[in-house]
């Protein structure tokens, strides 16, 4: 049976690029002399199984990548396994379904090749991820053509990629399903996965007769349970239903609170203001024993941050410094985005110098808030000494960065400017998206460009999509 899963989507075109770091015109020759003849033997020795093993690499990268050009081809059948399995690895840990499920079709066609359900359970997780149910549901089929039993981890594969896509009917019949197979009964993993997928989708009503179900299984709650419950309803804003889950997670057996549960309480009632409630909960969680780490004290500076309480800012900050946590990149770009917004300049520089100072590397983000600073205070001559900063350094640039920087110079009349960073972004494979399209709109409009911005809105509608186009044009 043929994997028959991309329709239209085996059309398209995938490349992944595997770059070595290897550059034999910088390859330095350490030579060492010495009186011993067994020490040049061994230097020899070293030096000729330095070199095969980077040819080795060298070899298996050119092969991985190769992979992808031949998954389109019926006529291989025998390939390396090492480079074809790592391939399939590299799409499935980026999210590229259309390519996994290709190369998947050509590891089939291998002659070495045997079913196995954990490979099937990988890509069912990544379709799940990348909410493609339709894939998963003939994933699973082509599982059964292949003559495997699927086991516990395929069936929550499968619950997971209906759920997530919001296909909660389909995901309590594959649990129906899972119940009519001897040795393949729904665990508590299962279950757990389910209740964050209706989280996930807003469909807190279920999760009761979800728990009612475990129950009538004898299926207890884990620590993982519970957290995907408080968290859900956390993010939700339905607090009394949180708390409820929380008193029930301190009085059972099996379950523990920990600092996960901590973060999700204290993050629920830090996000929407409720300070002295979030306060209350992280002294209520030391009292328990449950440590904070370094998210609990971003949650808490964020937090305080949003409410214009910058000395309780500074002292979570020293608090974390005495007990010897130490700041992370996300730290210092909390701290430095609050401050930018608030127009404390000379605080967000003081912090940004002090990031660098301890050895933090600023990423996309520290700059597209230090930029976002400067272009609201009208300092532009900042935002060109930031651009040449990040010209000198190798920090990943993306879309939010380059929408930023766009918007700075739109707003300042610089067309030639937006232009250059435009045409840019398509040199660093950064996908412009409607803000792109819309903040060079604007700029264009407002130079009185009008050619030019409705050549704009018609590349908009044809990269980005025609509603959410209409819909930014015509707001």
């Amino acid at each position: 049976m043929e994997l028959h899963l991309l329709g239209l989507a085996n059309k398209l075109c995938w490349s992944y690029t595997f770059v070595s770091s290897f550059n034999p015109r910088k390859r330095q020759v350490l030579i060492m002399k010495s009186s011993s003849s067994s020490t040049t033997t061994t230097s020899q020795g070293l030096q000729k199984c330095s070199r095969e093993n980077l040819s080795r690499i060298l070899r298996t990268e050119a092969a991985i990548k190769g992979i992808e050009r031949k998954a389109n081809s019926g006529k291989y059948t025998n390939l390396w396994p090492k480079a074809v399995l790592e391939a399939l690895d590299d799409a499935i840990r980026d999210n590229r379904w259309a390519t996994a499920l290709k190369i998947f079709g050509l590891l089939r066609q291998q002659h070495w090749y045997e079913p196995r359900c954990h490979t099937y359970a990988k890509l069912l997780v990544m379709l799940g991820k990348c909410k493609q149910p339709n894939q998963a549901n003939l994933l699973f089929e082509i599982m059964l053509a292949d003559g495997l039993q699927p086991t516990v981890d395929v069936y929550t594969a499968l619950v997971s990629a209906y759920g997530l896509s919001g296909l909660l009917d389909e995901a309590l019949r594959t649990i129906d399903d899972m119940k009519s197979v001897s040795n393949c009964k729904p665990d508590v993993y299962t279950y757990s996965i389910l209740i964050k997928c209706c989280t996930k989708v807003r469909r807190f009503d279920m999760i009761e007769y979800i728990l009612a179900e475990m129950v009538y299984l004898g299926i207890e709650c884990t620590s993982v349970t519970y957290n995907t419950i408080v968290d859900g309803y956390g993010k939700a804003k339905l607090f009394e239903l949180m708390e409820n889950s929380l008193t029930d997670m301190i009085e059972s057996e099996t379950a523990f609170p920990d600092v996960f549960t901590l973060n999700s309480v204290i993050g629920s009632y830090g996000s929407c203001g409720k300070l002295e409630k979030m306060e209350k909960w992280y002294e209520d969680f030391q009292v328990m024993g449950i440590k904070p780490d370094v998210m609990t004290f971003n949650i808490l500076i964020r937090s305080y941050g949003r409410a214009g309480m910058y000395q309780k800012m500074d002292s979570v900050l020293d608090f974390m410094r005495n007990r010897f946590y130490s700041p992370s990149v996300v730290t210092y770009n909390i701290i430095i985005e609050t401050l930018g917004k608030a127009g404390l300049i000379k605080n967000m520089e003081q912090f940004f110098l002090q990031m660098k100072h301890e050895g933090v590397k600023p990423t996309s983000f520290t700059y597209c808030s230090l930029v976002s600073a400067y272009s609201r205070a009208g300092l532009l001559e900042n935002v060109d000494s930031i651009m040449r900063q990040v010209e000198n350094s190798d920090v990943v640039l993306d879309t939010p960065f380059f929408n930023c920087i766009i918007s700075a110079y739109g707003q300042a009349g610089d067309i030639e400017k937006i232009v250059a960073l435009f045409l840019e972004m398509q040199v660093r494979k950064c996908k412009p998206d409607h803000i792109t399209y819309s903040s060079m709109i604007q700029v264009y409009n407002s130079q009185g460009m009008i050619e030019a911005a409705n050549d704009l809105k018609t590349k908009m509608i044809t990269s980005c999509g025609t509603l959410e186009s209409n819909q930014l044009i015509s707001g």
